[in-house]
């Protein structure tokens, strides 16, 4: 980096009213030798206008001309390509005069790190010359003073989100959001207003056009139709303190699967709907699992009450709460949501009309399959060892049913404190119909800091190493193990099967 070189300067000026443009960035805009800002092909560009007050009639500007915006490109690497090709000829081209020892600013509405198009030239240009970014006013932050609205109170959080996110996922994180913002609208509205009624928040969201700019335009987002252009937002504003009142709409029971191990087996829909719950059920340890919120309730119970336990939560929803019932895994595997449905069966007409939805979540098998590669690749069964609700006779005679039909099978509660001698009973059951070099997997606490996956047969299974923490998985005669490099034996059943 030689010491002849100008100095660039990332200006951030605000959205659109010249008077948000800082102190800073009215010295380094008026200071600089070059003066450069995006525009798109038709000439005219936001960032100059806003910041046209404080330009030199002596300084050099340069323009940068986009290729493309929104429409389609025949640029052989398509529209990133198209891009990038732009920022690379728009650096070299910021380069010349900076080699020649001239300070350039660039100018970005905005802030040149939120969402703005500085930063791309920052990538290329800033390790090779002293570079200052100035922080602009946000978008977000003008819409929010234009429609006096804050946007997050206390312990909120707000969300940020571009239009472009699919639309179902958009949905999912405004109704988990306690506030949001969702950026870059224009071809994207219809979607994310689809996706704002989706999620429930769309009673309180804001459409902000062209914040604090001569042309700006605010409007409740239900009212607003047709086109609209891209440099527009839609404010969620936080609910807290606004919620409606549980007279004032009716109740429901979400069953949401946590999935076996940490967050990030978390689905969406299942963290949007812990989030929006005012009272949360389940077993002790799992509700554990949920991070406290404020505001909310949570319920927690021994795992041998789920009668009990769904009978407590169709009752708060038939006072007009919200509940989320949270299960391990997938609600509807060995969990929650039979129990919860058996109940609003047996619940009577005051329990009849009661909303009732299942969330569901990764399964245990799912994951212990995929920490050992695809041993459910073929036709599989899944059996419980427990007989706390069905005698072991009928456990025996399925075993021996998917065993004598050479099914993959995935055995759940294989083993517990009070139940030590079925599992070795179930191995010589299987044994009876399979050889004893039949492929086990056994993977415990899976998704845990106690993980443990190993591969095994069924005549070395060491049932005594088993407990309620395990998910055993008993290979089909076709299930085949292959070593690997790291030493991790990989597991799989083929998707053909001998003829």
């Amino acid at each position: 980096m030689s010491a002849a070189t100008g100095r660039l300067f990332g200006v951030g000026i605000g959205p659109g009213d010249p008077e948000l443009v800082t102190l800073k960035a009215w010295r380094a805009i008026e200071s600089a030798a070059v003066v450069a800002y995006p525009t798109a092909r038709h000439g005219r560009s936001v960032a100059r206008r806003i910041a046209a007050p404080y330009l030199r009639d002596d300084q050099i500007e340069l323009p940068l001309i986009f290729p493309i915006t929104t429409e389609e490109t025949e640029h052989s690497a398509g529209y990133e390509g198209a891009l990038a090709g732009f920022y690379d000829a728009s650096a070299e081209e910021l380069a010349a005069h900076l080699d020649a020892g001239r300070d350039v600013a660039i100018l970005c509405a905005g802030d040149p790190f939120f969402y703005g198009s500085y930063m791309y030239l920052h990538e290329r240009l800033a390790p090779r010359y002293p570079t200052e970014v100035i922080p602009g006013v946000t978008a977000v932050s003008a819409a929010a003073a234009a429609t006096g609205t804050p946007l997050a109170k206390r312990d909120d959080v707000l969300t940020v989100l571009p239009g472009t996110l699919p639309p179902d996922v958009l949905a999912a994180e405004l109704r988990s959001a306690d506030a949001a913002v969702v950026l870059k609208l224009g071809r994207t509205f219809t979607e994310v207003r689809k996706a704002a009624e989706r999620a429930g928040v769309d009673e309180r969201g804001i459409y902000v056009e062209r914040a604090s700019a001569p042309e700006q335009r605010t409007s409740p987002l239900r009212e607003v139709e047709g086109g609209v252009p891209y440099m527009s937002l839609v404010l969620v504003p936080t609910a807290n303190g606004s919620r409606p009142r549980r007279g004032d709409r009716r109740g429901g029971v979400a069953i949401v699967g946590l999935g076996p191990g940490g967050p990030e087996w978390l689905t969406p829909e299942a963290r949007a709907e812990l989030a929006e719950a005012e009272h949360l059920v389940g077993y002790g340890p799992y509700l554990d699992r949920v991070p406290p919120r404020p505001g909310q309730e949570r319920h927690a119970s021994d795992n041998r009450v789920e009668a009990e336990r769904a009978r407590h939560a169709l009752e708060l929803a038939a006072g007009g709460a919200r509940v989320a019932v949270v299960s391990s895994g997938d609600p509807g595997i060995f969990a929650m949501a039979a129990a919860v449905l058996e109940a609003l069966e047996a619940g009577g007409p005051e329990l009849a009309e009661t909303d009732v939805r299942v969330v569901p979540g990764l399964s245990a098998m799912q994951a212990a399959a995929a920490r050992a590669g695809a041993p459910l690749g073929h036709d599989f069964c899944v059996i419980s060892l427990s007989d706390r609700l069905k005698p072991w006779e009928v456990i025996e005679r399925r075993l021996s049913a998917a065993a004598d039909a050479d099914l993959v099978i995935a055995l759940y509660n294989p083993a517990s404190r009070t139940r030590l001698e079925q599992l070795e009973a179930a191995r010589e059951l299987l044994l009876a119909h399979r050889s004893e070099d039949t492929t086990v997997v056994v993977a415990r606490a899976v998704g845990s800091d106690e993980e443990t996956v190993t591969v095994t047969t069924l005549a070395a299974l060491d049932t005594a190493a088993v407990d309620m923490r395990t998910l055993l998985i008993v290979g089909s005669s076709t299930t085949r193990v292959v070593d690997t490099p790291n030493g991790r034996p990989r597991v799989y059943t083929p998707r053909r099967y001998p003829a």
